[in-house]
C-alpha cells in the first residue's frame, strides 16, 4: 500500500481532511511565516529559538516558548521524513498566511533534495462566499477537490525560494517586485504579498490595514470582540489571512500605543489572545475619547 503524507496549514482543514476518506497521514503545520525572525530556507537552531520567543509574544504568552520550540522541531523533523513517503500532497489556501507557509515548505524541501510533491491550492468553492480557505469545507467537500492536485514544478520550487527569502528578510523591494509579478509560477503569491504590504505601517497613521479596520470598527460603535471581529471580516478583502489571535493582538497594540487609540475594559487591561472564548464576553473596547463603560 502506498504511503501518503498530506501537509496542510490549519487544524480545521486538517480535521476535515482526516474525515474525508482520502487515504494517508495528515500533518498540520503551525507557524506565522510571513512575519518574525528567521533565515531563508531550512532554519538554523538559533532561528528556531528566536521564532519560539516571537510566537510566544504573538499569542500573548498563551503558548510558552519551550512548547513552541518543541512543535517547530517536530515539524521540520517530519518534513525531512517526507522523502520516505510514496506521495506528498500539499494542501493550501490562497491567503497570505498559507502562501508564505507554502513557499517556506517548498524552499525547505528543496534544501533537503525533496522535489517531488503534489499541490492543491483552493481559492474558491461553489456556494461558499466569501471563501477564505479549506477550513470552511466539510469532509466531503475536501474530498471533492482532491482531483485538482498538480505536481509541483521546478519553476515553482525555485520561485518559492525567492518568496521565502523575501519574507525571511522582510525585503520590501522584493515584495514590491513579487506583488507585480505577472504569470508567477505560484499564481497566488502576488495578491498575498500585496496584502502583506498593506499591513506595513501607513506613513500618516502608523497603522497597518488590519489595525486600521479594527479601529474603524471600534469608532463605528462595535464594542465587543465578537462585533469587532465580524466588522473587520466584512470589510477586509478575502481570502482572510488572520484569525482571532491575530486580531486581538492588533487591538491590544492599539490600546498600548502612546497615546492609546482605544480603551479595553474587562477582567484584564488587554484582550486574552489564547483559549479566550469563555472570557471574551466580559470585555468591551471603546475609542479612547469615549467615556462609555456599559457593554450592553
Amino acid at each position: 500500500m502506498k504511503r501518503l503524507l498530506h501537509i496542510t496549514s490549519g487544524d480545521m482543514a486538517g480535521e476535515s481532511l482526516q474525515k474525508s476518506g482520502i487515504s494517508g497521514e495528515v500533518f498540520v503545520w503551525h507557524d506565522i511565516l510571513y512575519d518574525g525572525p528567521r533565515n531563508p530556507g531550512w532554519p538554523e537552531e538559533d532561528t528556531l529559538h528566536a521564532r519560539a520567543r516571537f510566537l510566544e509574544e504573538e499569542t500573548g504568552g498563551g503558548l510558552g516558548s519551550q512548547q513552541i520550540l518543541e512543535t517547530l522541531r517536530t515539524q521540520y523533523m517530519k518534513l525531512e521524513t517526507a522523502k520516505d513517503y510514496d506521495e506528498l500532497v500539499l494542501w493550501f489556501d490562497a491567503c497570505l498566511f498559507d502562501q508564505s507557509m507554502l513557499s517556506h515548505i517548498l524552499a525547505c524541501m528543496k534544501v533537503k533534495g525533496i522535489e517531488t510533491a503534489d499541490l492543491i491550492c483552493v481559492d474558491a468553492f461553489p456556494g461558499i462566499m466569501p471563501f477564505n480557505g479549506l477550513g470552511q469545507l466539510l469532509p466531503d467537500q475536501i474530498a471533492s477537490v482532491y482531483h485538482q492536485r498538480q505536481p509541483v514544478t521546478k519553476e515553482q520550487f525555485s520561485f518559492a525560494e525567492r518568496v521565502d527569502r523575501a519574507f525571511a528578510l522582510q525585503d520590501k523591494s522584493a515584495f514590491i517586485h513579487l506583488s507585480n509579478c505577472h504569470g508567477a509560477p505560484l499564481p497566488w503569491i502576488p495578491a498575498a504579498v500585496t496584502r502583506w504590504l498593506q499591513e506595513q505601517p501607513d506613513e500618516a497613521t502608523g497603522l497597518g490595514r488590519l489595525e486600521q479596520l479594527a479601529l474603524e470598527a471600534i469608532r463605528s460603535g462595535c464594542k465587543t470582540p465578537a462585533e469587532i471581529f465580524a466588522s473587520v471580516a466584512a470589510h477586509d478583502t478575502p481570502p482572510q489571512f488572520w484569525g482571532d489571535i491575530t486580531l486581538w493582538a492588533k487591538i491590544n497594540r492599539l490600546a498600548m500605543r502612546r497615546p492609546p487609540l482605544v480603551r479595553i475594559e474587562g477582567p484584564s487591561p488587554l484582550l486574552p489572545q489564547w483559549n479566550a472564548k469563555g472570557t471574551l464576553d466580559e470585555f468591551c473596547v471603546f475609542p479612547e475619547a469615549r467615556q462609555e463603560t456599559d457593554c450592553k
